[in-house]
């Protein structure tokens, strides 16, 4: 995954990139418009599986016209038009989606091993795109992501809601006012409750060859479409879906930007069928000289979510402690056994909004052409120190940032 590319690899790459700028090329140029402050944007959907349903209806509710869905399960594809707008088109393939030229916008809401590709495609088709975190797979098609992101100007906002959530711009603002004095460690956890894989039978049409897509071929399994987070091949199980959030919030408030190194250790996979171990602990060292260390555990019993996670800020004159919903600033005092904070927020059920927000933030991206709170360079920075802890964690062993090779050796 983080090894550098060979010749052979980038020959292979440019040769499959050609190819796809054969039919992009001819839609890039005449879809792009100039939007007028009334002009009412167009999306299109790639993915309509809850989370993509989702995002369609909030992008709908704020006045986008979701004018096209693609998905290639057909129970997925007939539940995304029923919350897509009326007269929407439905599409298999998503490069069909991306030739149609009224689009302005295309959100990507797949498994995790389909965003780099997509994302690349809707840029160089001249579409701005909001896709989900985690915004890629590996760290070199992160960078792809990147360097066509910025050749073709396009807009892209990675759906890292935090960023846009009046809660956590406030926190920002406590975090940058000085008061926690010098911060060498962050403590973060997510704590929830995986059952069981989801399995099941298919109740409509699937196209098993396009869904795998980049992945590696393999016959139809009903546990890896449904459960795809616990599979290597598609994602890295909760430590990723979850930690996408927590190391961008992490990186954000304390400026960070690359590692320095990466452990990360796991006991055996308690979920039964899964690859992917659901209670593991990822320690991040920064060149900043601090540690960040984020615990993922899906074998705790169940919190209400306003108390599921939690990211503190230890610092040599206070702590921070910031929440999904809270937030709370404790200067040190080591003679108080109970010690109350001194700024304080606690908003339970707040954090719904923050998707609608995060979108209004792209879309007011979209329009001025400005970056959007969550964009690329973001995504990329959590995605190197996520892939850096899922090959940690494979081998067994501490990996160091190379920025010379842009990999992890």
């Amino acid at each position: 995954r983080t090894g550098a590319p060979t010749p052979q690899s980038c020959t292979r790459y440019i040769l499959v990139a050609m190819k796809r700028r054969t039919f992009l090329g001819s839609t890039a140029v005449s879809a792009t418009r100039v939007l007028g402050a009334n002009d009412r944007l167009r999306a299109g959907v790639i993915g309509t599986g809850g989370r993509g349903r989702l995002l369609a209806a909030e992008f709908k509710e704020i006045g986008v016209e979701v004018g096209a869905v693609c998905d290639v399960y057909q129970p997925h594809l007939e539940a995304g038009l029923r919350v897509a707008s009326t007269g929407a088109r439905p599409y298999r393939d998503y490069r069909r989606l991306l030739e149609d030229r009224t689009l302005d916008i295309v959100i990507i809401a797949t498994p995790d091993h389909w965003h780099a590709r997509m994302t690349i495609d809707a840029v160089e088709a001249g579409k701005d795109v909001y896709v989900e975190k985690p915004m890629a797979h590996t760290i070199e098609e992160s960078f792809r992501m990147v360097e066509a992101v910025r050749r073709t100007r396009r807009v892209v906002q990675v759906g890292t809601q935090r960023r846009s959530f009046d809660l956590f711009l406030e926190a920002k603002q406590i975090m940058e006012s000085g008061r926690l004095g010098e911060v060498r460690l962050v403590n973060s956890w997510w704590y929830n409750h995986q059952a069981a894989l989801r399995g099941g039978e298919l109740k409509g049409e699937l196209d098993w060859e396009a869904w795998l897509g980049p992945a590696p071929k393999r016959n139809f399994d009903p546990v890896r479409f449904f459960g795809w987070y616990y599979f290597w091949d598609y994602s890295g199980g909760l430590m990723i879906g979850q930690g996408a959030h927590m190391m961008d919030a992490i990186h954000w408030f304390m400026n960070s930007t690359y590692p320095v190194a990466v452990t990360c250790a796991a006991g055996r996979a308690n979920v039964e069928g899964a690859e992917v171990p659901e209670t593991t602990c990822m320690c991040v060292e920064y060149p900043e000289n601090y540690l960040a260390v984020f615990t993922c555990g899906y074998k705790a019993m169940r919190y209400p979510l306003t108390n599921d996670q939690l990211v503190q800020y230890n610092g040599s004159k206070a702590r921070f402690d910031v929440g999904r919903e809270s937030y709370a600033l404790y200067p040190e005092d080591p003679k108080t056994l109970d010690p109350k904070p001194i700024e304080a927020k606690r908003l339970p059920g707040s954090f719904g909004p923050a998707t609608r927000a995060h979108i209004r933030n792209f879309l007011e991206a979209v329009r001025t052409r400005q970056d959007p709170s969550a964009p690329v360079e973001a995504g990329h920075y959590a995605t190197v120190v996520l892939c850096m802890a899922m090959d940690a964690l494979r081998a067994g062993r501490r990996l160091r940032w190379d920025a010379a090779r842009r990999a992890a050796v």
